[in-house]
């Protein structure tokens, strides 16, 4: 069974990015090992802390050991969120070397509106291209109208949670069949 890194791109404790991932986790648990790990433990990105502190220690081991990493993001500003963004920086050391380099991740987003969210994905495919991470191709991913989708901390719309689910499993599918032309 594989295994995947789930990271929200929120700190909130009512988010929608987050009730997205406590969705997947949920309700996909038997067709992968889903783990979590709190962005919001990090310290501020500074290249001079060392060594390394913990949780920083701890987010790269995370991204390390999962065989892909699902990131659900909202749109701040036209982008992704700070914190997001200082995770990856924190995890994308050494450079071009790092943890990510050749890591498959799927990206999904929420909007509280109808059109947010692009812009935030188109963002972090580009982070994520500059720490050699692959990017899952697939159709965009938007929680459009989130806040009105979320009850009790899951996702609670029948038809996103379909459109969903489906790129979670051709997410891991294609993991799993990528490992096995890796074996032969």
């Amino acid at each position: 069974m594989r295994s995947i890194l789930c990271l929200a791109g929120s700190l909130r404790a009512a988010s929608s990015s987050r009730a997205v991932v406590e969705t997947i986790c949920d309700k996909l648990a038997g067709e992968a090992i889903f783990s979590r790990f709190d962005i919001g433990s990090l310290p501020h990105y500074n290249a001079d802390l060392d060594p390394l502190p913990r949780p920083v220690i701890a987010l790269k081991d995370a991204i390390s050991a999962a065989d892909g990493l699902i990131i659900v993001t909202p749109e701040y500003n036209y982008s992704i969120p700070g914190v997001l963004k200082n995770a990856i920086d924190w995890a994308s050391r050494p450079g071009y070397a790092s943890v990510f380099k050749d890591k498959p991740v799927l990206i999904a987003s929420v909007s509280g509106g109808a059109l947010g969210g692009v812009r935030a994905q188109a963002h972090l495919k580009n982070v994520l291209g500059a720490v050699l991470a692959r990017t899952f191709v697939w159709q965009e991913i938007v929680v459009a109208h989130s806040n009105a989708k979320i009850r009790d901390g899951y996702l609670a719309d029948e038809a996103t949670e379909a459109f969903l689910f489906e790129a979670v499993r051709a997410f891991i599918a294609s993991i799993a069949a990528e490992r096995s032309v890796s074996k032969s």
